[in-house]
Parts: structure tokens; sequence; C-alpha cells
């Protein structure tokens, strides 16, 4: 299995603004400029799917396997022979808050998924979270 982690601590911004940028999946166009449109089927919850569009890539389906509120959320995106999974977390640090998001992908052919896909959403990761700090602030 392939992972890679980024996080960031953060003060004075707490986890229910965070979680409400998070969640609201249909806006995540809004201030994510690598996503051309998300579209949440039905509620932010376990089961649940979003349809995907990056700027750089295909529609995909992914489902919402594990909700924990306002603490995690784990996404699941399945490729023929590949599972990728996107871990977005909330650590509460006394005063810090950090804000990881953990990319992984598995199966036997993960190695093809990992350099199609999987490389070039980890490399977003920093990037991502900064856009998400800044959503987050804004409200």
């Amino acid at each position: 299995m392939w992972n890679r982690t980024y996080s960031k601590r953060v003060r004075d911004l707490p986890a229910h603004k965070l979680w409400k940028v998070w969640t609201d999946v249909n806006q995540w166009h809004t201030w994510q400029p690598d996503i051309n449109h998300a579209k949440l089927d039905g509620k932010f919850e376990v089961g649940n799917t979003f349809q995907l569009k990056p700027s750089a890539g295909p529609q995909v389906s992914i489902e919402i396997i594990e909700v924990e509120l306002e603490r995690k959320f784990t996404d699941l995106t399945r490729f023929p022979g590949a599972r990728m999974y996107g871990c977005h977390e909330f650590i509460s640090h006394g005063e810090e808050l950090e804000i990881r998001t953990t990319m992984s992908i598995e199966g036997f052919l993960s190695f093809l998924w990992k350099k199609l896909v999987a490389e070039h959403v980890a490399n977003g990761m920093a990037e991502q979270t900064e856009a998400l700090i800044e959503k987050a602030r804004s409200l």
C-alpha cells in the first residue's frame, strides 16, 4: 500500500467551521481551483456518494465510508484493480488544531493508479489545506 500524509496546525479556527466547508461538497469548486465541480448525492453520511470532476481528469464517483462529526471523514474511489482512500481529520492539540489529510492506494494495479491519479492528488494536499483554512476563516 502506498500512502502520503500532509498536516498543518492552526490556531483560532474552530473545527466546526472547517467541517462546514469540508462537508459542503457541492461548493468545493469555489475554493479548490483543481476541481471543475462536485455533486453530493444525498446527505454527507456513510454510504452516500459524490461525483467529482477534476480539471485534469475524468469525472469519478467517490463513496463516503467513514464519518465522525466535526472530526474525521474517509472517502473511497474505486479504480479497476485498485482502491484509493482519502482520510481527512481534525486533531486537537490544546490551543492548536491539526488538519491532516492522508491519501492511500491499494490493490494489484495500485502502481498504475498511483502514477495516474494518487500522486497528483497528494501533491495538491498542501494547497488544498491552505484553501480550506482560508475558506473557513471567511465564514
